[in-house]
């Protein structure tokens, strides 16, 4: 059998200058600390986009993307099918294991203070990556044209028309007309499955460029020297803890979309009224739930109006915040950041769980 992998690998060295690679990536070296444990959730998040893509292309060959057969194929493809329940089950699991790993990997990258120059490019790109995960969740929701998908698309497009100024306009935009239709499943359709994956693919590209070109960044906080810090080569070491990791988390996937797997509920009715305690998906749910707890009216402003903006305001500093949080050194403002940190998690993970109760 080595001798069978020696020749395979000698018959596409001999071709590609595989060794050259090889001798690339062997050069590359991981920080090795207490810490290291968060850099492998960039690449779970990595391995997630990867079979959402498989799994996406599975079902495009038995999806239809239109409001007359739309939950139809679905449910086609559910039922009748060769595996077609579980492919749709784990494109499901996946997609909310992709943005909950998202999560996971821009707070690690946060607390390690990895956005500071020179890093600011690579955190930006992820930060947009991140967004537009929540975009492919958005988008992909309303899909199945189910009851469900179809009202928490409807309130999810009303918030967005309460933006100021441009609201409505982006609002028409996204339903492809004045109301929730069939119009509006064929450009969610559009964004899902050809806008949003190629621009998330360019974002990706651009950022391992980053990583590569600048390595993987040591916290801040690390008092040891250069000769006392631990590396591993990322080439094989790292990379097979990598690999490792997502055998396991494979395994994890297959177990939710066995046991618990996707539904699909009643098909789509605009005539019908809005199914009691909708709500949208659980990455959305902390926004959702703040902005049912603000008051209709704060001052001369409309609760909702204020909530947006308050939003917009916190996401657009946490976007840029390689710029405003420059400093290298240690002491308070170290802490003061770590804080932050901390409450969004604290306030994401308590509005969650308000909202699910």
């Amino acid at each position: 059998m080595k001798e069978i992998a020696k020749k395979i690998f000698g018959y596409f060295d001999e071709r590609f200058e595989l060794e050259n690679l090889v001798h690339f990536m062997s050069k590359k070296y991981v920080p090795v600390h207490r810490h290291s444990i968060w850099y492998y959730f960039g690449g779970v998040s990595l391995f997630f986009f990867i079979i959402q893509v498989i799994t996406g292309i599975l079902l495009l060959f038995y999806y239809k993307g239109s409001s007359d057969l739309a939950y139809e194929s679905i449910k086609f493809i559910m039922s009748k099918v060769e595996f077609g329940w579980l492919i749709r089950s784990i494109h499901s699991w996946s997609a909310n294991l992709f943005i909950l790993s998202m999560y996971i990997h821009m707070f690690s990258v946060f607390f390690e203070k990895a956005y500071r120059k020179p890093r600011e490019l690579t955190w930006l790109t992820g930060a947009v990556m991140f967004l537009m995960s929540l975009a492919f969740g958005f988008s992909g929701y309303l899909l199945p044209w189910n009851e469900l998908a179809f009202f928490a698309t409807k309130v999810g497009t009303d918030i967005v028309g309460a933006v100021p100024f441009v609201g409505e306009t982006l609002k028409y935009f996204l339903r492809g007309g004045e109301d929730v239709t069939g119009a509006t499943l064929s450009r969610f359709f559009g964004f899902h499955v050809a806008l949003f994956p190629g621009i998330f693919t360019l974002l990706l590209v651009l950022h391992l460029l980053f990583i590569q070109r600048q390595g993987i960044s040591e916290p801040m906080h690390s008092e040891k020297s250069e000769e006392e810090k631990k590396t591993m080569p990322f080439f094989p070491n790292f990379m097979l803890r990598d690999l490792l990791l997502w055998l396991l988390v494979l395994n994890l996937l297959a177990i939710l979309a066995v046991f618990f797997p996707a539904e699909l509920g009643l098909k789509a009715n605009a005539l019908a009224s809005a199914p009691a305690g909708i709500r949208p998906e659980w990455y959305f749910l902390f926004m959702f739930q703040t902005l049912k707890l603000i008051p209709g009216h704060v001052l001369f402003i409309e609760g909702e109006v204020l909530g947006i903006l308050l939003f917009g305001v916190v996401g657009l500093l946490w976007i840029l915040v390689p710029f405003w949080d420059r400093k290298s050194s240690r002491g308070i403002r170290n802490r003061m950041i770590n804080y932050i940190g901390i409450a969004a998690i604290v306030f994401i993970i308590i509005l969650t769980i308000i909202g699910l109760m």
